[in-house]
């Protein structure tokens, strides 16, 4: 897989945030943010370290490949234009992508330089992301999503006292309900975003938009950009949709917050010829990071500039926690013409009411008058949306009816709903941040203002280790790997807040009694091959 390449700036800045050494955990300096200048990390011999200035450089790239925040398949800045950006020799550059390659971390391709790659190949993650817990005793942290929110049984209660009226017809509907359509794109309209409910499609959970808007819009072979880390499942459909995962690193760290590289993001756009872009905008899952309004704008207008879609994953977005919905920034599609957004009730209100949906952009921007797909004209909504019908007619004949009356008694409720959940959540997110800090200091973990998940990064890559070891303790874990696109991050580990308070601190009770095994039990790194002068 090619992720496209990387900017010799960002790789400036990710390096500088690497501590010396192939085991430390790294980010963006403090106090320099996503995005800041880094100072020269490696002018010469590294002080901190001992090692030649060639060989520290190849550490850190090698931790950054590892992490995943140089992706595998990622293009590396050329042995010109790297060493200006770290302000080292041109000879340091080419010595260190030289211990890179002879270490299986660089592969050299003709008309395409240097490609990050792991040792064996990437690492696939293996397994179901949701595993059923084997007794009530255990902790189970691998999903992202919360107990039914209160009201629930009365939306069933009120949505089955309607239902006779609709059993008298077959029951299949592609589209969805009027009714479920009117109240979705009434919920658009009350966040600022005008919405006609012909501009929605109901579907069997958000994971089924989205496999309906790359079906429509994307064809076998082609490239996906989208953010890594990012929701596990969104690169299982879209790889299973036949298209290509193209990862950007999210910068920045736990202590200066997440964030996006929109300079990166962009120029992946321009140079990989993706017609679509997946991301999650609010309270991105895994890191938390909510995007500045200056950045949406600035995404959109490159995304229309080159006709690129872009799909906004908004699943999260009804969970601010330090912000009110005032403070929310506008939705991306309020930002431009084109984007594509997809959503549902699994995170804010209950995952067993399986309800997604599409909302379809009203106009097209003039340069996605022909889809790059399939050559349909595409000038009009409606072009569009017969491909998305047909794509998303493809996956399944239609919604539960049951469920969408749920979904509209649900979202007629979501104020108060919203109200309760966003306190529980609160309160969960603030436990869990005292207990690591206690329980494993030497962690370092977001702070999210949103969403359910805290994103930790770990003093040593052992993520895969960690996960073995909590499990006969009865706590379940995701590894930082399963959220990579093309493998790596086993310096990080996600943890949701999502069970209550005392089984939260539990859980950060066995996390650490699993953390001082895997520390351990982990083998040590393969050490470095000779260097050949």
């Amino acid at each position: 897989m090619n992720a496209g390449s990387i900017s010799a700036a960002t790789v400036a800045a990710l390096v500088a945030g690497v501590p010396s050494g192939s085991g430390a955990r790294g980010s963006v300096p403090r106090g320099s943010g996503p995005g800041g200048t880094p100072q020269p990390p490696v002018p010469g011999a590294t002080p901190r370290s001992g090692q030649p200035a060639y060989r520290e450089l190849a550490i850190r790239l090698r931790h950054l490949i590892g992490d995943g925040r140089i992706p595998v398949g990622t293009r590396l800045p050329s042995e010109r234009d790297l060493p200006v950006a770290l302000g080292v020799s041109r000879t340091t550059v080419t010595r260190a992508y030289a211990v890179l390659r002879d270490g299986g971390y660089l592969a050299s391709r003709r008309g395409s330089g240097s490609v990050a790659q792991l040792p064996g190949g990437a690492l696939p993650a293996h397994g179901p992301l949701i595993a059923r817990p084997s007794d009530a005793s255990t902790i189970d942290l691998t999903y992202a999503a919360l107990p039914a929110s209160a009201g629930t049984l009365q939306a069933y209660e009120r949505a089955l006292s309607v239902l006779p009226r609709y059993l008298a017809v077959p029951g299949y509907d592609p589209v969805g309900l009027p009714e479920t359509r009117a109240a979705i794109a009434g919920w658009f309209a009350g966040r600022g975003l005008a919405t006609e409910a012909d501009q929605i499609v109901v579907t069997t959970g958000a994971n089924a938009a989205l496999a309906a808007a790359a079906q429509a819009l994307g064809r076998p072979g082609q490239r996906v950009v989208m953010e890594t880390p990012t929701y596990a499942n969104a690169i299982h459909t879209l790889t299973a949709a036949r298209l290509r995962p193209t990862g950007v690193p999210m910068i920045g760290g736990a202590d200066v917050g997440y964030g996006w590289d929109v300079e990166t993001f962009a120029a992946t756009l321009r140079r990989s010829g993706a017609p679509l872009a997946y991301l999650m905008p609010d309270f991105h899952n895994p890191t938390g990071a909510l995007m500045p309004a200056g950045q949406r704008a600035e995404l959109v207008d490159v995304a229309a500039r080159v006709g690129a879609t872009l799909i906004a994953d908004e699943t999260f977005v009804d969970l601010p926690l330090d912000l009110t919905d005032a403070e929310m920034p506008a939705p991306l599609a309020a930002c431009g013409d084109g984007v594509i957004t997809i959503g549902g009730t699994s995170k804010a209100f209950w995952g067993g009411v399986r309800v997604g949906w599409i909302r379809l952009p009203s106009t097209l921007p003039t340069s996605r008058a022909k889809s790059s797909s399939t050559g349909a004209e595409l000038g009009s909504v409606r072009a569009l949306r017969d491909q998305v019908l047909y794509a998303r007619h493809c996956l399944d004949l239609g919604t539960p009816i049951l469920e969408q009356l749920v979904t509209v008694e649900l979202l007629a409720a979501r104020v108060e709903i919203m109200r309760e959940r966003r306190e529980a959540l609160r309160r969960q997110r603030d436990v869990l941040l005292s207990e690591l800090r206690v329980g494993l200091p030497e962690w370092a973990c977001s702070a999210p203002t949103g969403g359910v998940n805290v994103w930790c990064e770990l003093p040593r890559p052992v993520a895969s280790g960690l996960v073995r070891a909590a499990q006969p303790l009865g706590l379940l874990l995701a590894a930082g790997g399963r959220f990579a696109v093309g493998g790596g991050m086993e310096s990080r580990l996600r943890l949701p807040y999502t069970v209550g308070e005392d089984r939260l601190r539990e859980a950060v009770r066995r996390l650490r009694q699993a953390w001082d095994v895997a520390s351990e039990t982990t083998p040590p790194e393969t050490p470095w091959p000779p260097l050949v002068a």
